[in-house]
């Protein structure tokens, strides 16, 4: 039965390029799944946008000297750009800075203040004297309270990975002007999440997502409490009647995806028809996130969505990804890791690239694309299997068989085993489909390109064409069938190719002008001559790959801030210490507080070492210090420099200096 499917993925934030990272993991799974459910026939809307507010787009634009708006201009330009580059098919790319957003974010506030589920809270907030505003979390950085890592950022510690309020920093700062800040009050919306919670609880027992998501979800809802929904900022939708006050971004961006669907119908001009796919219970929601997202659209979002008085369709299924990593590391432009898309496209097509993410999606744990992985998917499976039967069958015809579509009969019980082979395979790839298994359905692509291939192998057609030619023409008759299964299978994952692929055997109509399971039963047109034949894949050589790697490297090395030259390392100023006392502090599993003697004179530093070194066996130890670090309050006590020591996060080791006298510079 054909269903009306709603497809969401999650909207692209407004602060950098799109990256392969971004595609495996929300992306490209949602493009396939809309594919293949509109090629089996189900009418869908498929939406996405991108994200425009929060501080982190200021920040970035004020770096970058333009306004927010010039920032997001810009990099909705581009998301449109790469979005047609990977040949994706949405109904539409929508924007949080469209003007009927803002309608629909304020609308949203209004019902849930009106039945009570948003209260005002008196709350103290980081305030800067110096810039007279209070900042947001990614204008703050400081000590972090749980490493005491001295850049921690105001929302999360880049070095553990701990999250927290900016006003937990230590010794706060403004990331601007590095000022110091104070707490101050302030008034703020709270959407009262604590009051959905048996709502939540019994509308989540009723979903068979993945474990994982589930068991995050249900988390978040036994820890429901009030949270957040203002900020005291200039960019953003403005909270009605209350002046320098926006809507937080994690409260404005999920409703994007209604506001999205308004805009799409605005565009094709039937105001309405957005109501069709959001109004209707019998829609079938799926949205598609990365994992960090699963919280928002897996509770806060539905619970506002329970607060509406309009019945906004609750999402189906949530079948969000792990994060998708790039040769072992994060994506980040920043730091130069990352790859060019303009460079990209020049040497590879987009059914290469999205094979491989389909190839390697992140649907259980985290995965990552690497060259090699790239190369060898390409080469091995696309080229060596799929492409490979494709193009020596094709080439067969063209010489053996005058070019024309041999007639299917006379099949034998190993051509009738072929057959049930390829309805059971390709009946396996419409179920991995539906079920969201991405990654499955590429293995399952490539089972029946090898089947194909075994069968041209076992049967060979080079014999026959000696032996018995209309047996021959019979086998090649069985292995259209099975080029035509293969372009139909592929189709949601390597389109171009598959489309190719199709008028290749003669068809001049695109390949999704009948549905799924038609063109798997439409009959070949005996007699017809087929296309000329084309190479679908190029090989991917070993010099390519280095060359990738070699650029890769150099990029990062360009871009890298953490390299320094010389004159930089010279100002660190590291000096031979003895330990003179130590001892733990009363509150703290891992500080010492060590005095040194450093030439003579005396300083006080808190160590984070306790678990590596008992106080007293650290007497009379001669120790590096880094003399010109500035001083830092550490639970009460003014730490006067650092100790050098080196860790693989299990262990920990200070190197120890046996005969040089305290004081003694080190270089």
């Amino acid at each position: 039965m054909n269903e009306k499917i709603l497809i969401t993925s999650a909207l692209l934030y407004g602060n950098g390029p799109l990256h392969f990272g971004h595609m495996a993991g929300s992306y490209l799974p949602a493009e396939c799944y809309a594919r293949f459910m509109r090629f089996t026939g189900h009418e869908v809307l498929f939406l996405s946008g991108l994200d425009e507010y929060g501080a982190a787009i200021t920040l970035s634009a004020e770096k970058e000297k333009q306004s927010p708006q010039a920032h997001v201009d810009h990099y909705y330009k581009e998301a449109i750009k790469d979005f047609e580059r990977f040949d994706f098919s949405f109904d539409h790319f929508s924007r949080t800075t469209w003007p009927r957003h803002k309608e629909a974010v304020v609308e949203f506030f209004q019902d849930l203040a009106s039945q009570s589920y948003v209260e005002k809270v008196v709350t103290k907030q980081l305030y800067s004297e110096k810039d007279k505003k209070f900042l947001a979390d990614r204008y703050v950085q400081g000590i972090c309270p749980k490493c005491k890592y001295q850049e921690a950022r105001g929302d999360e510690c880049p070095k553990c990975g701990a999250s927290f309020e900016a006003n937990e920093l230590i010794e706060p700062k403004s990331k601007l002007t590095k000022s110091s800040l104070t707490l101050k009050e302030t008034e703020h919306f709270f959407l009262k999440l604590d009051l959905f919670k048996e709502q939540l609880k019994e509308w989540l027992s009723q979903k068979k997502w993945k474990p994982q998501v589930l068991n995050m979800a249900k988390q978040y809802v036994e820890d429901a409490r009030p949270r957040c929904i203002t900020r005291d900022l200039n960019w953003g939708i403005p909270v009605p009647n209350e002046e320098g006050k926006v809507f937080y971004v994690w409260f404005d961006a999920p409703i994007g995806y209604i506001s999205a669907a308004k805009d799409w119908a605005e565009k094709n001009n039937d105001p309405n028809a957005w109501e069709k796919f959001w109004l209707d219970p019998k829609t079938k929601y799926v949205q598609f996130v990365g994992k960090d997202n699963i919280p928002f659209h897996s509770v806060f979002f539905p619970a506002m969505v329970m607060g509406q008085k309009r019945a906004y369709k609750q999402v189906d299924e949530l079948p969000a990804n792990a994060f998708f990593h790039y040769e072992g590391k994060k994506f980040s432009k920043s730091e130069g890791w990352f790859i060019e898309l303009d460079d990209f496209f020049k040497s590879y097509s987009s059914d290469q690239i999205r094979y491989c993410l389909a190839a390697n999606a992140p649907e259980q744990d985290d995965s990552e694309f690497s060259w090699k992985d790239f190369q060898s998917r390409n080469n091995a499976e696309l080229v060596g299997k799929f492409g490979n039967f494709i193009n020596r069958t094709l080439v067969f015809i063209a010489q053996r068989a005058e070019g024309k579509i041999p007639e299917l009969k006379d099949s034998t019980v190993r051509d009738k085993k072929f057959l049930e082979d390829i309805q059971v395979l390709t009946d396996k790839i419409k179920e991995a489909h539906f079920s969201f298994h991405l990654r499955k359905s590429t293995q399952l692509i490539m089972e029946l390109a090898t089947c194909c291939n075994v069968y041209f192998d076992e049967l060979k057609p080079w014999q026959l064409a000696k032996e018995d030619v209309e047996r021959m023409k019979a086998v090649l008759a069985h292995c259209l069938v099975g080029i035509k299964a293969l372009s139909v299978a592929a189709y949601a994952i390597i389109p171009k190719a598959a489309n190719k692929i199709w008028n290749m055997i003669g068809f001049d109509d695109h390949l999704t002008s009948a549905s799924f399971d038609e063109r798997l039963k439409m009959p070949l047109n005996a007699g017809s001559p087929i296309n000329k034949p084309e190479i679908l894949f190029q090989k991917i050589e070993d010099k390519q790959v280095q060359k990738e790697l070699d650029k890769l490297k150099c990029s990062q090395s360009k871009d890298d801030d953490s390299m320094i030259d010389f004159d930089s390392f010279s100002k660190v100023d590291l000096r031979v210490a003895e330990v003179l006392q130590a001892e733990q502090l009363p509150k703290s599993q891992k500080l010492l507080r060590i005095e040194l003697d450093v030439g003579g004179e005396r300083r006080v530093v808190v160590s984070g070492i306790k678990e590596h070194y008992n106080p007293e066996d650290l007497l009379g130890k001669k120790v590096i210090l880094v003399a010109n670090l500035k001083p830092a309050k550490i639970m009460g006590i003014e730490s006067q420099g650092m100790i050098l020591a080196a860790s693989d996060g299990k262990m920990l080791e200070m190197p120890l200096i046996e005969n040089l006298p305290s004081g003694s510079r080190v270089s």
